[in-house]
């Protein structure tokens, strides 16, 4: 988006709701950490996130999970066995918001 559309109010308006929208899915402290999480093992259980995330709680972790599920971003398949196998990964759709989390990570490091 150019300096020009960010200035003119009827374009910023245009692109407000898409980019609301994205960030309603990605947004928050523990998304993003899920999801790079989830892109950098492809298959996770849950135990192994609350490994990789400590300082979120598991209430926290499970909303989120939740969450990202609900909105297409990460699949949520369960075994039934005993004790419950539950395994988490990113959809098609999850991936495509990878190259979003990089240039973060980008902007992270050469801003620090």
């Amino acid at each position: 988006m150019s300096s020009r559309q960010l200035n003119d109010p009827q374009q910023t308006e245009k692109n407000l709701a898409p980019f609301d929208y994205t960030l309603s899915i990605i947004g928050g402290k523990w998304k993003m950490k899920i999801m790079y999480q989830l892109a950098n093992s492809e298959i996770l259980r849950y135990g192994d996130l609350k490994k990789r995330i400590p300082e979120i709680t598991h209430k926290m972790l499970s909303s989120q999970l939740s969450e990202l599920e609900q909105s297409g971003v990460l699949k949520r398949e369960e075994y039934p066995q005993i004790p419950p196998k539950v395994e988490y990964s990113l959809t098609p759709r999850g991936k495509t918001l990878m190259p979003i989390l990089e240039e973060m990570c980008k902007w992270g490091i050469h801003n620090q």
